[in-house]
């Protein structure tokens, strides 16, 4: 299929696979003309691809172990649960940082609320 009918079929733009490809994520046969084709995998290939950069990993990381998913079970493949645990941690830092960030504007908000009646009353 050409590079057109993958994206309608996927919902990723053009300018997405290119990037995938760019990245070894896809890898299309390039004809003559230099039209891209790709194989029926590919829509497979590249709805994982969407899975993966959902679940917030990068392109690079997805590229060190998505031949092996493709072929296997993530839980076959020993490059995935290292890669989920590091994110799961960067996720928990963020949270406890957007924590703290929100309990100071709660506090601020308070004592900006408490001055205002104190000054009304």
């Amino acid at each position: 299929m050409k590079i057109g009918e993958l994206a309608a079929r996927t919902g990723v733009s053009l300018r997405s696979l290119r990037y995938y490809e760019e990245q070894g994520l896809l890898t299309p046969i390039r004809l003559e003309n230099g039209y891209r084709e790709y194989s029926p995998l590919a829509e497979e290939q590249v709805r994982t691809i969407q899975l993966y950069l959902q679940l917030g990993i990068s392109t690079e990381q997805i590229a060190g172990f998505l031949h092996c998913v493709l072929k296997n079970k993530e839980a076959f493949c020993k490059e995935v649960l290292p890669i989920y645990r590091e994110k799961l941690e960067e996720i928990e830092a963020q949270i406890q940082l957007l924590s703290s960030i929100k309990r100071n504007l709660e506090d601020r908000i308070q004592s900006i609320l408490q001055e205002q009646k104190e000054t009304e009353g």
